[in-house]
């Protein structure tokens, strides 16, 4: 299939119009969550990331009643495949980047650019774990084939997005709260353009061996 256009400009700016639009909401959940997922040194961090991403998502589609910060919670409603997403997927590129650094500089700029990469591949991982029930392999196969499909674009989004979204940890790590939430309601711009009510399909579906459930819920509420 050919790739999506990548929006810069568009996605960009309603994200940050998003964030700007909903801050307090934004400020208060992502106070929660990276709270939550620093104190239990990152166990958290997948299902407060997915509680993130529900909440965003149901600011940008207009939900009523409006998502509150305490939403955040609801990640735990796909606590195990946020969980197994966030912690096997950071394992692997944890490795890679252990035995690239054993080569003196060039490792470095090599384990630079793979984390850049994985950061952009994997971008719509979580999102497809909250919104489409999807497990955690699947999901990302999923991203991964949809960054593929037009890479380099792709790729500059995710990265200034992640560029974006980072730029809080130079206040001591305090700052993120700040802007995690921007990086995320950029994100979910983008994948809203692209997966849902757009011509695009999940392209690993098929591959992947996932298949969706037979009825639809609202990809809104917490799941049983």
């Amino acid at each position: 299939m050919n790739g999506p256009e990548v929006r810069f400009e568009a996605w960009l700016s309603q994200g940050f119009n998003l964030y700007k639009n909903n801050f307090m909401v934004l400020l208060l959940a992502s106070v929660l969550a990276v709270l939550l997922g620093s104190i239990t040194g990152g166990i958290l961090a997948g299902p407060m990331a997915a509680g993130l991403i529900l909440i965003a998502l149901g600011l940008l589609d207009g939900v009523v009643p409006p998502p509150q910060a305490g939403d955040v919670f609801k990640g735990f409603g796909w606590f195990l495949q946020s969980f197994l997403f966030v912690f096997l997927w950071g394992l692997a590129l944890l490795i890679v980047w252990l035995i690239l650094n054993i080569i003196p500089i060039i490792g470095h700029l090599l384990s630079l650019a793979l984390y850049l990469a994985a950061e952009a591949l994997l971008m719509f991982g979580l999102f497809l774990i909250v919104e489409q029930n999807m497990p955690f392999w699947a999901a990302g196969m999923a991203s991964i084939a949809m960054v593929r499909s037009n890479f380099w674009p792709f790729m500059g989004f995710g990265v200034l997005a992640a560029v974006i979204g980072g730029i809080g940890s130079i206040l001591c790590g305090l700052g993120v709260v700040l802007t995690l939430p921007i990086q995320i309601c950029m994100v979910a711009v983008a994948y809203r353009d692209v997966f849902g009510g757009s011509a695009y399909d999940v392209p690993s579906a098929s591959e992947s061996g996932w298949t969706p459930p037979e009825t639809e819920s609202d990809p809104h509420s917490e799941p049983d």
